[in-house]
């Protein structure tokens, strides 16, 4: 068995040893650990400060790509290298690595095959009160979208096997840890999470530069993920509201037709009309959506029988 921890970079040079030195080499269930780290265009030293440090693979951009896409290219070149389990933390020692035998321990036992680490986020100093609501806020979201009860759903400190890392796909640009959670939960793949500790803050959070901008990219995301795994839950619930609301403005002109006072209502019979036209094409929306879906899900079982 073997296992390969993998850190997305960028320019982190400054934190990367620190990081590096708390990983083991040695993790109970595997006869090997490697390192890999994915540097996602980095400016600095955080290449050399990686080679320095003993890292066993490096996935180099050549421009900054996002952190989703690293997170999938590690996930790749992981793959390549013949991982059983991956496990993915973060360059400025956020997580205690001490916690990975407990990260892995589901994966060896058969429990699951994808585990999230539950950081104490009510305990946690570093994470300002706006922080530590969004990040249950966040959660419950992606509880509810991927019918999973994993509590602390931005966390990167994640355990995957193999058979989970080969069914992965990240289609956003911003970040991997909300999408993969309901992609698991839609693929009914067995995930979990166990509880973790975390380290002293060493820089300010990327993701989150400030709280319009993570809460406008992470709605826009949860939106993203529901239009591709529920298209036609998605289309069809805005179908029934729009025909809904004309249907009832259409009875509503009826009554007023039928009391005699009809004639004053004409507004009522237009923009019912509209409405309901407008919910049978949005209807229709959702049946070629869910067309497209099966599409992508062949097209998904294509790609896990290449990686077989």
């Amino acid at each position: 068995m073997k296992l390969i921890i993998q850190i997305p970079c960028y320019n982190e040079a400054e934190t990367l040893a620190i990081a590096l030195g708390a990983l083991p080499r040695e993790v109970k269930g595997f006869d090997k650990v490697e390192w890999l780290i994915i540097n996602d265009g980095s400016q600095d030293e955080t290449v050399k400060v990686a080679r320095e440090c003993g890292v066993d693979y490096i996935v180099d951009f050549k421009h900054n790509q996002g952190l989703a896409k690293g997170f999938m290219a590690g996930i790749k070149e992981c793959l390549k290298q013949g991982a059983d389990v991956i496990v993915n933390t973060d360059a400025d020692n956020q997580y205690e690595a001490d916690d990975i035998p407990k990260l892995t321990q589901p994966i060896i036992d058969g429990k699951a095959e994808y585990v999230i680490g539950a950081r104490p986020i009510d305990k946690t100093d570093h994470f300002s009160p706006a922080k530590k609501f969004l990040q249950k806020l966040g959660s419950w979201v992606v509880r509810k979208a991927s019918n999973t009860d994993i509590p602390d759903a931005p966390s990167g400190f994640r355990a995957i096997s193999k058979e989970c890392a080969m069914q992965l796909n990240v289609y956003n640009n911003y970040t991997y840890t909300l999408e993969t959670i309901i992609q698991a939960g839609q693929k009914n793949i067995a995930i979990t999470s166990v509880p973790i500790r975390t380290n002293e803050d060493l820089r300010p959070s990327r993701l989150l530069s400030s709280i319009p901008n993570y809460i406008k990219k992470s709605v826009v995301t949860i939106l993203r993920i529901s239009v591709v795994y529920k298209p036609f839950q998605f289309f069809m619930s805005i179908a029934a509201v729009l025909f809904g609301i004309g249907f009832l403005l259409g009875l509503r002109f009826l009554y007023f037709y039928f009391t005699g006072d009809g004639e004053g209502h004409m507004q009522s019979v237009v923009l019912a009309g509209v409405l309901m036209g407008m919910g049978f094409q949005t209807g229709l929306i959702a049946f070629i959506a869910d067309l497209l879906s099966v599409n992508r899900k062949l097209l998904e079982e294509i790609k896990l029988k290449e990686y077989r």
